[in-house]
């Protein structure tokens, strides 16, 4: 097959500057932002870690976000907890719902970036702290 992965994301923003700061500031995620700290960064190169990535329509009348928004991010986490306290001390909105996690397919939190796009913060099963580790 010759795709092998996803190579970009490009949207359109009314603040290009100012939602790529935000991102890079309370996600880590965008230009110049690396996943490993030992790492260099490049100007226009995110490095994130390999793993699964859903690929998936949705139907024009769904639910699940925005009607007004064609997208939705979904990023994937490790220590989702951790992540949840430094979003609300950022004074970030934080939506949770019990039924949106399933022990097999993992943990789910939305956020909304300042243009109003929705994210949705995954984090699969195996990739939470053990029990009793320091954070």
């Amino acid at each position: 097959m010759p795709v092998l992965g996803m190579g970009g994301l490009f949207f359109r923003a009314r603040d290009p500057q100012a939602l790529g700061d935000w991102y890079r500031t309370h996600l880590n995620v965008g230009s110049g932002c690396v996943v490993d700290p030992a790492d260099t960064p490049n100007e226009w190169i995110w490095q994130p870690q390999g793993g699964p990535m859903v690929f998936a329509p949705f139907k024009a009348d769904s639910d699940y976000f925005a009607a007004d928004k064609a997208f939705m991010l979904n990023f994937r986490v490790s220590d989702l907890d951790s992540l949840l306290a430094d979003l609300r001390a950022a004074g970030i909105a934080i939506i949770t719902n019990p039924e949106w996690d399933d022990p097999m397919i993992g943990r789910f939190a939305r956020i909304h970036d300042p243009e109003g796009n929705a994210i949705e913060l995954w984090e699969q099963p195996d990739q939470r702290p053990p029990q009793g580790s320091e954070s």
